[in-house]
């Protein structure tokens, strides 16, 4: 073989890999080593896990964290083709499937899922779906260059069947086929979703959601946020999971990506596309942007002064800790606790975990609330070794005064505190100027915390020989 057709054949060697490479795309997708690899990504991870437990899950996520692609996309591909990766830890067919994916219009539908599932036009496989498992894909009416179906290889023989739909189409559109697996990219309209719900309801099927709430408190926004945040890590019995994350869990994002994509974004939608917090507008209770008060996590010095505020229910249980430095008269928010359907019990074991020494003042209604047997919730709570006092529960002055020390600096927030960022973003007022009673446990407790708790925090206790138990490994030296 001459110089020249070792040439030539190097490079037919190197345009077939690159080849191969674009019809292998889904590979690359979370390696177990690398600045990407997939331990960067839990809420991903958490996304994918849900799948064993719950038929309906949501990733209510800011823009560019991967939502479509990484998650929505990714997963659906899986189950078209059977091929799960080694490593995959959520839900399996051993079978065919009959799927849809849908979008708001048609042309977002062409331009964004199929795109991403099949690549370019003229260039199939060069997208999510590998190229060897594209049996072919059929045309759709009305819109240049969009699909209606795509036929795709099971590994264990037989044909996956996706469809392409959009909200556009209306209700009935999506009525008929019963499905395995639907995917809705961005936000469906509440009787769509419950048509989807339908479609599903006889084959056991699963529905995922991946949008930015750019619609606001919608009926579909409501729903999924009615479980709580604290579900997007152990869905459990639930019916629903969902996933929040922001910039933050987007390790492919860099934070000059982040400022940039900041400073591009009108105030109203910063909250939304960064966090994926649904737009409230004007009526925030707290229009502060959050990037003013929060700061990342550090160790509480023993000298700052501790309580936390409590907020108790059957649904939700939700407390809140503050440390204050008196040097400067700052109190960081550093932990929170927020569960629900949980006995008293578990609450307390939970909340003495961060310090059975700091003092807690709860929410006045505990005085007469049962959850059980009649009894008292403060007594509950103090039997189990909670140090308890009843907060001060005038709402309006508590708000001003948790507006005033977040305008201030006068109270800063740990950026760890998800579920607290939450509600902050959802605490809002309805058209007569009331508070809006809905996901707002860690707001109550936040006001208890600070019109009344604050005035009770104390510092860290120094262990006797007596109760060193309590503080094993705290970094104590007993003399």
């Amino acid at each position: 073989m001459t110089q020249h057709h070792k040439i030539d054949r190097i490079r037919t060697l190197i345009e077939e890999l690159k080849r191969r490479q674009r019809g292998r795309k889904i590979d690359h997708f979370y390696p177990e080593a690398g600045p990407l690899k997939r331990s960067a990504y839990p809420k991903h991870m958490a996304f994918f896990s849900g799948g064993n437990a719950v038929r309906q899950r949501c990733m209510m996520a800011a823009n560019r964290v991967g939502k479509t692609e990484g998650v929505g996309l990714y997963e659906m591909v899986l189950h078209l083709t059977g091929d799960y990766p080694e490593w995959w830890i959520g839900k399996r067919f051993d079978r065919p499937i009959n799927a849809t994916a849908a979008g708001d219009t048609m042309k977002t539908v062409r331009d964004i899922i199929q795109k991403k599932l099949l690549g370019d036009v003229g260039e199939w496989g060069s997208g999510l779906l590998p190229l060897e498992k594209l049996v072919r894909a059929s045309k759709a009416q009305g819109l240049p260059d969009l699909v209606d179906s795509v036929y795709v290889k099971h590994a264990s023989g037989g044909h996956s069947i996706l469809t392409l739909k959009s909200y556009e189409q209306g209700r009935v559109s999506f009525q008929g086929t019963e499905k395995d697996v639907i995917l809705l990219d961005e936000e469906p309209p509440m009787d769509i979703y419950t048509e989807c719900l339908m479609r599903t309801m006889t084959t056991g099927g699963i529905i995922m959601l991946t949008f930015t709430p750019l619609k606001g408190m919608s009926e579909v926004v409501m729903m999924f946020l009615d479980i709580g945040a604290d579900q997007d890590e152990t869905p459990g019995d639930q019916e629903k999971m969902l996933v929040t994350a922001t910039w933050d869990d987007a390790p492919h994002l860099s934070e000059a990506d982040k400022k940039e994509l900041m400073a591009s974004l009108p105030p109203h939608q910063q909250e939304a596309r960064s966090k994926g917090i649904p737009m409230l507008g004007s009526g925030a209770i707290y229009p502060i942007n959050a990037e003013e008060f929060l700061v990342e996590d550090f160790p509480i010095p023993d000298h700052y002064v501790r309580a936390y505020g409590m907020d108790v229910g059957w649904k939700k249980t939700a407390g809140i800790w503050g440390a204050k430095d008196l040097d400067t008269g700052v109190t960081y928010l550093y932990s929170e606790h927020y569960r629900g359907q949980a006995e008293p019990v578990i609450h307390a074991e939970a909340i003495k975990a961060r310090g059975d020494w700091i003092p807690g003042a709860i929410d006045p209604a505990a005085r007469g609330r049962s959850q059980a047997d009649g009894k008292k919730l403060i007594e509950q709570y103090s039997e189990h070794g909670l140090i308890l006092t009843c907060a001060s529960n005038a709402v309006e002055s508590g708000i001003y005064k948790v507006w005033t020390g977040l305008s201030t600096g006068k109270i800063k927030v740990f950026k760890s505190l998800r579920s607290w960022l939450m509600e902050y973003g959802l605490y809002r007022r309805d058209e007569d100027g009331k508070v809006v009673k809905e996901l707002d446990h860690l707001m109550d407790a936040t006001r208890y915390l600070m019109m009344t708790g604050i005035d009770l925090a104390i510092t860290k206790p120094r262990p006797t020989r007596e109760n060193r138990h309590r503080y094993k490994g705290e970094g104590y030296w007993l003399s």
